[in-house]
């Protein structure tokens, strides 16, 4: 098998992914994913493509990671993961269509207006 090199986006992280068949390692940034994200439930967020389709241990995957917070990383490397599993597995679409793992999330931050304090809260009306 070559090398699949697939795209993963969420709010401002963009996860570029390099998956061959091997031994399970998911390095990300050089780092091992679990040094990476310390946090059991991100961990749990970037296995959920394999073990949806239980092809855990079967295939390496390196990853970059640029831009956002963590949780919006690990999303991201999950949407590039579950898009190289479509072109590596036949009929792995299917079910990771039903667990909405191949559906880029659009929600965006929205901006801040000009004459406002936030994007949607205005300053404190005073009428004298």
């Amino acid at each position: 098998m070559e090398v699949i090199n697939t795209i993963g986006r969420r709010k401002t992280a963009v996860a570029r992914i390099y998956m061959k068949s091997g031994s399970g390692k998911v390095l990300v940034n050089d780092r091992d994913y679990t040094e990476y994200f310390p946090v059991g439930t991100l961990q749990y967020v970037v296995m959920q493509p394999f073990t949806t389709l239980g092809v855990e241990g079967q295939y390496d995957v390196k990853a970059n990671l640029d831009g956002g917070g963590i949780t919006g990383q690990a999303e991201a490397l999950r949407l590039a993961i579950s898009r190289a599993l479509t072109q590596v597995i036949e009929g792995s679409r299917k079910p990771l269509k039903d667990k909405g793992l191949l559906r880029r999330d659009p929600r965006m931050v929205e901006r801040k207006k000009p004459g406002q304090k936030k994007a949607r809260k205005r300053f404190q009306f005073s009428k004298r």
